[in-house]
């Protein structure tokens, strides 16, 4: 082969390869056309959108929690703002790292790391987390001045709860904390059950979790608000773009008055129990005890795990909310209302004597009466005023349990009055009905006639909070109407001002005849003038009504009980009261746990709560104790006939 075909055959191969390359270079020109055309044309919306959002910002502001204050105005829950320095894990490359260098700047205890590492724990990380709240302006100047060495970490302005009066009412008020995966299932439930309210949670990391905090959440949180912010690559702000302001949560004015409650609370001292107060007139709670109490300041921030830890392996509960929670056999402060029930139901006149020997007997036992040898002569009247056991052992023999339970159920006892906070307890009205449900096996589901015997004073299976025994006599001294209790009086919107009454109309009328109203509430006065409460309610300068009750924790067959050693066997100590006699305005029932006599310990303080309310008149410190009246006996004096297998005398229902 010469030179020159050489060259050609070379030229031929350089002009396929150029022909190659052109036609590669054309497809590779076409298609990335192609592309272009469809990211232009067709998803030009779609890259449009997502730029722009890469430009803003949308970011959530939280609504101003809504106030509440007492009947007065005097604050009991409200809000502060403060700085709070917080960490996004997932913007974060060493979490442990970067704590230990932000520690060098301000001053991270071990509490706030354990609290950190808790909340790590529940939350998103894609969620900041807060590793210190309330900020210093120092410390707030320090870390802005750092803030381009700590990716993910950011000083925020938080609203924090603040609960002026500390552990006042705690268990009504309730306390916010951060919400959990349990919190948001409830938020979506509510917010499906009515899709036109307006239930926002963005940007909120708290939420109520008792009392009327979880009660009236969606009006004290509010309507969460938005800015639009143009942002820069690095992502810094570099303008609003538009506001929408939050709205804040609507304000709560309570029925409670925060001086009575001050004053009850202190008259507990160091006793365990329970108070309800209400006007029987509109079912508004005047003050409502649970003792002992909880700060719940303490929870603001997230609680501590040592503080934690102490509320809750405390044997004395200080989280329970004995006055609606827990129920107790109510001992003789039930007397009254089966003397009530005799009358309404024809089965008794207020002349009915009989002759109390000390004792009844029945089914081949014997039932002692609390005074040794009797009362002599009994009439209705008498029975109330001295307490007698043994007008009612005869009594509920003769009435019944199906017309004992009917009666007791129609005026509000073992069931739930309806208050508007969490947590309520049904309590236990005993029927054959209920023990059957109750009870597994065929043997104790049988209900015992003698059974009815314990029932009748009280004892043996009965079991209702303080605040049904404040209810059910509040209802008869109303003459039947029946108003649920509750804690709001008035909400306030917040957007326009309207106040909304709450809780005022009457839910149901009872067929209650005036007269034998009118004859319990002489004979409740005669206990405070010349019975069992006599000494409590020496020298009053009000008339008033009331009822002692000693409710048995635990049968010592006969032997006497009060005195006993061991503070937790002891007797519950019972006393409802109402004053005044002609037009009552309060109505108080009171529980010492284990305070042994009704008259030695829960009527000091029933006297204590009157005499404020009435003639504040404020003692300032604990009731004394009282001497228990030489009428008031000692109800372990009657065991019941069957045992109560399952549950004990005393019926905590948590």
């Amino acid at each position: 082969m010469n030179d020159f075909q050489y060259s050609q055959q070379e030229l031929a191969q350089f002009r396929r390869r150029v022909l190659f390359a052109a036609l590669v270079v054309l497809v590779l020109s076409g298609a990335l056309f192609a592309r272009l055309v469809h990211l232009q044309v067709f998803l030009h919306e779609y890259y449009s959108t997502r730029a722009e959002s890469n430009r803003i910002s949308l970011s959530p502001i939280t609504p101003n929690r809504g106030n509440i204050t007492d009947r007065k105005g005097v604050i009991l829950a409200r809000n502060y703002s403060a700085f709070t320095l917080e960490i996004t894990p997932d913007q974060t490359r060493n979490l442990d790292a970067t704590i230990d260098a932000l520690a060098e700047l301000i001053d991270i205890q071990a509490k706030d790391r354990r609290r950190f590492k808790r909340l790590l724990d529940e939350a998103k990380t894609f969620e900041s987390i807060p590793i210190r709240t309330r900020l210093t302006d120092e410390e707030v100047a320090r870390f802005t001045a750092r803030r381009y060495l700590f990716p993910g970490v950011d000083v925020k302005a938080r609203l924090f709860r603040q609960y002026p009066e500390g552990a006042l009412a705690a268990h009504a008020i309730g306390y916010i904390s951060r919400i959990n995966d349990d919190d948001l299932a409830w938020i979506e439930q509510e917010a499906a059950k009515d899709l036109e309210r307006n239930i926002n949670y963005k940007g909120t990391s708290l939420i109520g979790k008792i009392g009327l905090e979880k009660q009236y959440e969606f009006e004290l949180h509010g309507t969460t608000g938005y800015e639009q912010i143009e942002v820069d690559a690095a992502g810094r702000a570099v303008r609003v773009l538009s506001h929408t302001a939050p709205i804040s949560g609507n304000n709560l004015a309570l029925t409670l008055d925060a001086a009575l409650q001050k004053t009850a609370e202190a008259a507990f001292g160091q006793r365990r129990g329970a108070l309800a107060a209400l006007d029987p007139n509109n079912g508004a709670v005047l003050a409502l005890v649970s003792n002992p109490a909880f700060d719940p300041n303490l929870f603001v921030d997230g609680i501590r795990f040592d503080d934690w830890d102490e509320l809750n392996t405390n044997p004395d509960r200080p989280m329970l909310n004995r006055a609606i929670s827990s129920a107790y056999p109510p001992g003789s402060t039930f007397k009254p209302l089966m003397a009530l029930a005799a009358l309404s139901q024809g089965r008794r006149k207020t002349s009915h004597t009989i002759a109390d020997p000390g004792f009844f007997s029945f089914g081949g036992r014997v039932f002692m009466d609390d005074k040794a040898g009797g009362h002599g002569s009994v009439d209705m009247l008498k029975s109330i005023i001295v307490s007698c056991n043994t007008y009612y052992y005869h009594l509920a023999n003769d009435l019944g349990i199906e017309a004992i339970a009917r009666f007791m159920g129609e005026i509000g006892l073992g069931a739930r009055t309806g208050i508007d906070i969490p947590g309520e307890a049904e309590g236990v009205l005993p029927s054959p009905e209920w023990k059957a449900r109750r009870f597994k096996s065929r043997e104790n589901q049988k209900w015992y006639a003698g059974e009815t015997i314990s029932v009748g004073i009280g004892q043996g299976y009965n079991a209702y909070t303080p605040l049904q025994m404040a209810h059910a006599l509040a209802n008869v001294l109303n003459h039947g109407r029946v108003f649920s209790p509750h804690l709001v009086d008035t909400v306030t919107e917040s957007a326009t001002g309207a106040a909304r009454k709450m809780g005022a109309q009457p839910v149901r009328q009872l067929p209650l005849d005036p007269e034998h109203v009118d004859f319990i509430k002489r004979a409740m006065a005669g206990v405070n003038k010349e019975g069992t409460g006599a000494r409590a309610f020496a020298d009053a300068p009000y008339t008033s009504g009331g009822k002692t009750g000693t409710a048995q924790v635990y049968s010592l067959r006969g032997q006497r009980y009060a005195g006993q050693s061991k503070e937790r066997l002891r007797d519950h100590s019972w006393f409802v009261a109402f004053a005044p006699l002609e037009a009552p305005r309060i109505v108080v029932a009171v529980l010492v746990e284990n305070g042994g006599f009704g008259s030695q310990s829960a009527a000091p303080i029933a006297r204590q709560v009157l005499d404020y309310y009435l003639l504040g008149k404020d003692s300032g410190g604990p009731a004394p104790e009282g001497v228990a009246s030489a009428d008031e006996g000692n109800v372990d004096a009657a065991p019941p006939v069957i045992p109560l297998t399952g549950m004990s005398d005393h019926a905590v229902l948590p």
